[in-house]
């Protein structure tokens, strides 16, 4: 039904900048509340951000609140995440996620998911 693909990772260094896309095929994203999420080596699978459909609200992680920032763009059917300042410690896989939310940190509140994109940022 919708598939979702991450782009934009790599290699950075640190306090350089990164923005993360994802694109979605198979229906528009207008009504779904979107995230991303991150899995580092050795750790649990983190909140990251969310923008919810109704009036694009934006919530954010401790670990990311004023480096990072989410947004989106209908007319596109994609959704972004911009990584400014970044840390060694944002080293991970981000996954981006799609779905009517309950809790929008919540996981298990989205429906779809991209494969994920590998994030290295250097000392």
């Amino acid at each position: 039904q919708v598939q979702l693909v991450e782009s934009g990772g790599g290699l950075v260094q640190a306090g350089g900048s990164l923005r993360l896309s994802c694109a979605a095929s198979g229906r528009t994203l207008s009504t779904s509340d979107m995230a991303w999420f991150r899995q580092a080596p050795g750790k649990e699978r983190e909140f990251v951000a969310a923008i919810m459909w109704s009036g694009g609200s934006t919530y954010y992680a401790d670990s990311g609140k004023g480096r990072f920032t989410i947004s989106r763009d209908n007319t596109k059917n994609s959704v972004y995440l911009q990584m400014n300042s970044l840390k060694p410690e944002d080293t991970a896989v981000y996954y981006c996620a799609a779905g009517r939310a309950g809790s929008y940190c919540a996981a298990r509140s989205y429906q779809y998911w991209g494969q994920g994109i590998q994030v290295t940022v250097s000392s």
